[in-house]
């Protein structure tokens, strides 16, 4: 696109955006004068939809009314409730409805898929994530290498940047997995680095890792809600992620996760298991051997927390009016404005660290800062503009295609540029 520096541009492409109203359907935080706050940080916990507390008004109402009996007298019976998420999650991430469930919460999920996908040899055992992988998937992997009596540090392979640079290279993995292929277990990686923002080519991940018949297994807590990352199609084995960030679901809000359709029916496959992945036809009758529920389903332990699953349903049920391939459009064009504006600054002092083609990201773009000691991040926040801090030296900026706007990015870079 060709972009303009000016406030009237900025504001003819939020007039032409065919999204710009949905910004009305979220609660945006105010300063003490009452103006919106200019809040990037979608990327970390997304904005709460004004329709968030009706759902849950609607639950609470059913329990005060019903008691026990919502379960399934309730206006949406809790009994199947999880159910009424399912393929909207699944168009979201790509995937089947057999392939998706929403259970517990991110790092609790990868490792009930590692039970299963993590099946260590003596001879093929090690695991390999990228260097700077967000912290708990480090000590995820590292825990189940302890776990199954391996040394953490000799077990973990590091896929890193090359030198003097910030991104991933895909041969890089493909040379790594030849050389060690054969005592590679598990490829467990980040489908959107969380630090730089890159989005990766999960489908080539995935022909990688089981070239050298590895599990392939994704975290996708930057990538849901924010990337089309076509998990069916992708090929890989399994993923993980959570709802709080790009899917507006609150705080600490339950997770999903992918099981491949290949797996679905592999009643073998070792895993933990619970009240809830027991057959629901039998489910009830008690004393029943375990009888295992195909696809994702099959991965549940619990009956699930409603409330939360009701905070998840309003903002699913936004998604699934608006649709992943239009959210992308947007998101494309909203970060390659705000690229724009940040190498109009000509700033010394600034990085763009995120890839720039489109394609290759999220709607996030990282900054590096010269000299850092987060100084310029604190003069942002102090003028409400809500970024994310990342050591050593990275600002998180995540305009937001659901309800961030031209204006939002034209007046960050404003502030940007004045504080400096």
């Amino acid at each position: 696109m060709s972009y303009q520096n000016t406030l009237d541009y900025a504001q003819q492409q939020d007039a032409k955006d065919p999204l710009f109203g949905m910004r009305d359907q979220f609660h945006i935080p105010k300063d003490q004068n009452g103006n919106d706050w200019l809040y990037f940080t979608g990327n970390s916990l997304g904005l709460q939809p004004k329709a968030t507390q009706k759902y849950i008004q609607q639950e609470l109402d059913d329990w005060a009314k019903y008691g026990v009996e919502g379960h399934f007298e309730a206006k949406n019976p809790w009994m199947p409730y999880h159910e009424l998420l399912t393929e909207s999650m699944a168009k979201i991430v790509g995937a089947t409805p057999l392939e998706v469930v929403i259970m517990n919460t991110l790092t609790t999920n990868l490792h009930l898929l590692m039970v299963s996908f993590y099946r260590p040899t003596k001879t093929k055992y090690k695991i390999v994530i990228e260097s700077d992988a967000f912290p708990s998937d480090r000590y995820a992997v590292q825990s189940q290498l302890k776990f199954h009596g391996f040394d953490a540090h000799e077990s973990l392979i590091e896929w890193k940047p090359r030198q003097g640079e910030e991104l991933l290279r895909l041969e890089d993995l493909e040379t790594i997995v030849e050389e060690q292929g054969d005592a590679i277990a598990l490829l467990l990686i980040g489908g959107v680095n969380y630090y730089t923002g890159q989005s990766l080519n999960l489908q080539r991940i995935a022909e990688i890792g089981h070239a050298k018949n590895c599990m392939v297994g994704i975290d996708l807590a930057h990538g849901a809600g924010n990337i089309c990352p076509d998990l069916h199609n992708s090929g890989v084995d399994f993923a993980a992620w959570c709802t709080y960030k790009y899917l507006n679901s609150g705080p600490g809000s339950l997770g999903g996760l992918f099981v491949h359709k290949k797996h679905a029916h592999n009643k073998d496959l070792p895993r933990f298991s619970g009240w809830w992945n027991h057959n629901k036809e039998t489910r009830f009758n008690m004393r029943q051997p375990f009888d295992v529920m195909p696809g994702a389903e099959g991965w549940q332990l619990s009956n699930p927390p409603i409330l939360s699953m009701a905070a998840i349903k309003a903002s699913l049920d936004m998604f699934n009016e608006i649709g992943m391939e239009v959210l992308r459009e947007k998101s494309e064009k909203l970060t390659g404005y705000f690229e724009f504006l940040i190498h109009e600054m000509n700033s010394d002092d600034l990085k763009i660290i995120t890839p720039s083609n489109p394609k290759e990201r999220g709607c996030q773009l990282s900054i590096q800062v010269k000299n850092a000691d987060k100084s310029l991040h604190v003069k942002l926040t102090e003028r409400h503009v809500i970024t994310d801090w990342r050591e050593p030296d990275v600002i998180r900026c995540a305009p937001v295609p659901m309800y961030n706007s031209f204006e939002d990015v034209y007046r960050m870079v404003a502030i940007l540029q004045k504080c400096l």
